[in-house]
């Protein structure tokens, strides 16, 4: 019995140095090195700080590009999708409650014309980026809540339209928080 139980006492203190002091340690310094030093990589205006770039936030006034929706409220201390499947009664509603209010606040725009992650939640509920076709898709609202024109909007999307890494790693993405930052600075 001893010849067992001792090793395993053993193996078990190890593994949990390593797991539970040395990787941690290990993971917070090599944050250390990343954008933001591992707190984050914020975004200013006027010396004030906005918003984080990597966290979703609720953009939902009609002169901003509006966010992807988020099953977590966008609380960054919880990430979470809605664990609801596709054929889920509550999901389909709640779905199609995003759609009718997207509807009502972009005249104009079909059903069918939608993009995907407008009206549906992300896997962690705190996507801060929107697919090109997402921003596209509110360029009308936009230009005419702020006076602009089309073409002035539509440009600046053009701008902010983040390629794969690498031109082939991801997707083609834009980023809400520095596209509404932007925005702003038109006016």
């Amino acid at each position: 019995m001893k010849k067992y139980i001792l090793p395993s006492i053993k193996l078990t203190l190890v593994l949990l140095v390593i797991c539970s002091v040395i990787y941690p340690l290990a993971i917070a310094g090599i944050g250390k090195f990343a954008p933001g030093g591992g707190k984050g990589k914020t975004l200013s205006v006027n010396g004030k700080i906005v918003g984080y770039a990597d966290i979703g936030q609720k953009f939902d006034q009609d002169k901003y590009f509006w966010s992807r929706p988020s099953a977590v409220a966008y609380n960054a201390a919880g990430s979470a999708g809605s664990n609801k499947g596709p054929t889920n009664p509550d999901y389909l509603k709640d779905v199609q409650s995003k759609i009718d209010t997207f509807l009502a606040h972009n005249p104009g725009v079909k059903k069918e014309d939608i993009p995907v992650d407008m009206v549906t939640y992300s896997g962690s509920g705190l996507d801060p980026d929107i697919s090109p076709a997402g921003a596209y898709i509110q360029v009308a609202r936009v230009a005419k809540v702020r006076g602009l024109t089309k073409d002035k909007v539509k440009i600046l999307v053009d701008e902010h339209i983040e390629k794969p890494f690498l031109g082939f790693f991801g997707i083609e993405k834009v980023n809400v928080l520095k596209l509404n930052i932007d925005l702003d600075k038109l006016n």
